[in-house]
């Protein structure tokens, strides 16, 4: 008897002296565009995530997190497959990722349907912005109007009365378009929508010779974006018809790709690398020193994404504290590299804009932040969202 009470207590101790169980790491799923030509727009999201929670020691707000990451192939049907498989077989209740608004379209209301949460890095289309909105879906990067009205405004002030206007036919190169001309007060004397993916714009060249535009809008991000600006200079446009453009389709891989043809345009972004911010100054240096490659400000945006999730994970612990979680991301509680940052009422940022040219900077064509021009810019849809 008194052995087995000495086996007993010895057996009790033992256990009381072993280590506590790690916490369980929070699954963050990633549904993202990795190949084709826009690929990159992925990667840097992915990569500046990940590189977040490095930063972290493998966390986010203390919280363990493990990123499980799948390409959609810039495919609806294969984003909405994906996200179907992390919540139902994964038990995952927090994803993030998208780049393109017909993939955000096709996965976002399936994911707030089913009581997760979906926080965009990038795609940000106005069907889900106003009436569409949700109280589980939240946007770092912009709406996507709200990305393209600053250039309107910057247009409008530098003079231009007529506009030429190009983007692809899906949702975002819609809403690019509504934006600009939402604020831009001069002429729109040509509106020309092209296959997404398309990179063959001899017609677009044509039509645009033909209007002779004080200016031209176009929005082709990625490889679209590439190929439009070097068949612009090879058009003869480039310098003759001056540019003003949003960010993404003038980021950084395509500045590098373009180079010297891109010197004198000028872009319109919430976001450049020489931001004089201490969260922009460590964001950059931690990726310059783990990445051989440009930087974007799709990378910005998924850094910030992991910053927001590490303040909701630092004060709720988990998504599975729905409440807790959604009022902590709501209050934007995290140092954004673009400096300033909130949420307007459908959970779209209220955020500064800025006017960049590219200039030449000791041979290299560089975007030089010039100045502010819009201050805690919303977006037009938010009046519209009822939480």
């Amino acid at each position: 008897m008194k052995r087995r009470t000495f086996l007993a207590a010895a057996a009790l101790a033992a256990a009381f002296a072993q280590p506590a169980a790690a916490q369980d790491a929070v699954k963050i799923g990633m549904i993202t565009t990795l190949s084709g030509p826009a690929g990159y727009l992925g990667q840097d999201i992915r990569d500046a995530m990940q590189l977040a929670i490095e930063m972290g020691g493998g966390k986010l707000g203390g919280v363990p997190v493990d990123l499980v990451v799948e390409d959609d192939g810039l495919k609806p049907g294969k984003g909405r497959e994906i996200a179907d498989k992390f919540m139902q077989n994964d038990g995952i209740k927090l994803l993030t990722g998208i780049v393109f608004s017909n993939v955000a379209n096709a996965v976002v209301p399936e994911v707030v349907d089913n009581g997760a949460f979906y926080i965009s890095p990038n795609a940000a289309p106005s069907t889900l912005a106003g009436k569409g909105c949700s109280e589980n879906y939240f946007v770092v990067s912009w709406q996507n109007d709200a990305l393209h009205e600053p250039a309107g405004v910057a247009a409008t002030a530098a003079g231009y009365k007529s506009a030429f206007v190009m983007a692809p036919n899906y949702q975002a190169g819609k809403d690019a378009i509504a934006g600009f001309k939402r604020t831009f007060k001069g002429e729109i004397v040509g509106e020309v929508y092209t296959p997404l993916g398309q990179t063959d714009f001899a017609s677009g060249m044509a039509q645009i010779r033909a209007a002779n535009p004080d200016v031209v809008y176009e929005f082709y991000p990625g490889g679209m974006g590439i190929a439009f600006l070097k068949q612009y200079s090879q058009a003869g446009f480039t310098g003759k018809i001056p540019m003003v453009l949003s960010e993404p389709s003038l980021d950084a891989v395509i500045l590098k790709a373009v180079g010297q043809a891109a010197v004198g345009i000028e872009v319109t972004s919430h976001w450049n690398r020489d931001f004089d911010n201490a969260a922009n100054k460590a964001f950059v240096a931690a990726w310059d020193k783990k990445y051989n490659r440009p930087i974007t400000t799709y990378a910005s945006q998924g850094y910030d994404t992991a910053m927001l999730i590490a303040s909701a994970l630092k004060e709720a612990g988990s998504p599975d504290n729905a409440d807790a979680f959604r009022d902590a991301l709501r209050k934007a509680d995290f140092a954004s590299v673009r400096g300033k940052f909130a949420f307007g009422q459908n959970q779209h940022p209220v955020q500064d804009w800025y006017l960049l040219k590219i200039e030449d900077v000791d041979g290299t064509p560089t975007a030089v932040t010039q100045k502010k021009i819009l201050s805690d810019y919303g977006d037009p849809y938010a009046s519209q969202c009822k939480m």
